[in-house]
């Protein structure tokens, strides 16, 4: 009779249950197989498993073994089967004898002298278990915190093949697990944390207490840190231009710090994309700042939208509830940022590669940063470029993207000397807390859509129930939008701009000085109208 041992999968950002079964065929010669549409990981575990049995003193079956990963339809990859594999190897065998076998999930990757191993993925196969009914998930010592992120399901942290058999015998307590890295009450906080059952996260640490940007060191920046608030209080879309040096990449650093807190639910998507793509410490447990990536102009496709063998997630997904920086934008290959135009806009990009089919989310603050000509002094008295050189070097980025940004600031000359004698600015506490009350606004206008939770995510219906203009705001945007033909795509993004404007005020109608506000945000516009180019 084969024995059946729980474990989980991944499949993009989730997770699935794998059955494990193993069986022994007698008078055949001695062998490992694994079936199930296993990778190449999954393959080499036979070798693991037959040096960590002997390395523990058990004994490798002398008889040909099979171990099944069933649905055997779906193909399957990581080294995290192994416990599984070997504790149902061993039970077929009767060299153990666990109780209450069938309550366990087992993660783990086997060192070959029966060390247990973190694996990528945790926090997804361990929230998996507990929507299928499993009482408790055996996993890595160094991925506790991640697995205790997960309430409603006991977690049990393992070192080792013998503590773990150990623990399923009944002859350990995994709470006596000596913690060389912990003392104290920080020990006995960190165990407390990884068995059981976790409801309060709050322990996690919140690393944002000790950033080491703010916006106090921003000078003579004031209009800019206007529309970066602005941005931030909708989720808006923003492009910066101006010269080398007036502190563009300075200021796109500092904005996660004024974006809001992350809720559970946030959390846990993040901590989820980073954990799957191996981009989570070892003894981490949920993520609380909002994460901020910015690729190098030579960034292939795949990094950034996502890809590879396995349809891995790119920067787009691990930005996903965060900022998503791209510095020198002319620079970056225009089919690389023309790829950048469904996930900006469906907030979700899906990969299909041979091995699969992958979805994963991508709703993230696009900021951007670029040189206003191809010299970077335009419009001052040093810039060379001629209308023409200026024009090219723009046209680099399509139209369909910049239609997607909505707020395009010119950013201003600084000079070093006049700023040292200037006060510091606004810090980044304060101005998220203006962040935040327009949040709290949004959040209450949207309560009854779990989908939308910020203006930039409004609908067209929603756009036209929550944005409505008088007579006056309505002929100031037609005369603007005569001016510079803009499409009805960028009027939407103007009418949700002008509707968070309106929330930092705590008004509840868009006003005259809301309209005129946002299309001071449209500098590119402005600058470009200007220019005359002859071919």
């Amino acid at each position: 009779m084969a024995i059946v041992v729980k474990s989980m999968a991944t499949s993009g950002v989730d997770g699935f249950m794998v059955e494990i079964e193993a069986s022994t065929i007698r008078g055949q010669q001695q062998s490992l197989s694994i079936i199930g549409l296993p990778d190449q990981a999954i393959k080499e575990a036979g070798e693991r498993i037959q040096a960590a049995i002997e390395s523990c003193g058990y004994d490798f079956p002398k008889d040909k073994s099979i171990i099944s990963l069933a649905p055997g339809d779906k193909k399957k990859r990581g080294s995290h089967f192994d416990l599984g594999m070997i504790i149902a190897l061993l039970y077929q065998t009767d060299q153990i004898s666990p109780k209450n076998l069938s309550d366990y999930a087992f993660i783990g990757e086997l060192a070959l002298d029966g060390r247990i191993r973190p694996c990528n993925g945790v926090l997804s196969m361990v929230t998996e278990a507990r929507k299928c009914g499993v009482k408790a998930v055996i996993v890595p010592y160094e991925n506790r915190q991640e697995a205790a992120s997960v309430s409603g399901i006991k977690v049990c942290p393992v070192k080792s093949l013998p503590d773990t058999i150990s623990f399923l015998e009944g002859r350990m307590d995994l709470s006596k697990q000596d913690d060389g890295d912990a003392g104290g009450k920080d020990k006995d906080m960190a165990l407390d944390d990884a068995l059981g059952v976790n409801d309060d996260c709050s322990r996690e640490r919140d690393s944002a207490a000790g950033s080491d940007f703010d916006f106090s060191d921003v000078k003579g920046q004031d209009e800019l840190i206007d529309a970066i608030v602005l941005g931030a209080a909708g989720g808006h879309n923003i492009l910066m231009l101006g010269e080398p040096g007036c502190g563009k990449t300075m200021i796109a650093q500092r904005i996660p710090t004024i974006l809001p807190r992350m809720s559970e639910k946030e959390s846990l998507e993040v901590t989820k994309i980073h954990s799957i793509s191996g981009l989570l410490d070892a003894g981490t447990g949920l993520l609380k700042n909002r994460p901020f990536r910015a690729p190098h102009h030579n960034v292939s496709l795949n990094a950034l939208i996502g890809g590879g063998s396995y349809a891995q997630p790119g920067e787009v997904s691990l930005a996903h509830n965060g900022v998503l920086f791209l510095d020198e934008l002319a620079e970056f290959s225009r089919s690389t940022l023309d790829a950048l135009r469904q996930p900006m806009e469906d907030k979700r990009v899906t990969i299909s590669r041979v091995n699969g089919t992958n979805s994963y989310p991508a709703n993230f603050m696009f900021v951007a940063a670029m040189n206003p000509c191809p010299c970077g002094y335009y419009p001052s008295k040093k810039c060379r470029c001629t209308d023409y050189e200026i024009i090219h070097y723009r046209g680099k980025i399509s139209g369909p993207i910049l239609e997607r940004i909505d707020i395009q600031k010119s950013v201003a000359h600084v000079d070093y000397f006049e700023l040292n004698a200037k006060e510091s600015g606004q810090t980044s506490a304060l101005l998220r807390d203006k962040v935040e009350k327009a949040r709290k606004i949004q959040q209450e206008r949207f309560k009854d859509d779990k989908q939308v939770n910020c203006n930039a995510q409004m609908t067209t219906t929603m756009i036209q129930k929550y944005c409505k203009l008088d007579e006056e705001c309505t002929q100031i945007l037609k005369n603007a939008s005569e001016k510079y033909g803009y499409s009805a795509r960028v009027i939407h993004k103007l009418l949700r701009l002008a509707r968070t404007s309106a929330d930092l005020d705590g008004a509840e109608n868009i006003r005259r000085e809301d309209i005129t506000r946002v299309l001071g945000c449209r500098d590119l516009d402005v600058s470009s109208s200007q220019m005359y180019a002859i071919a």
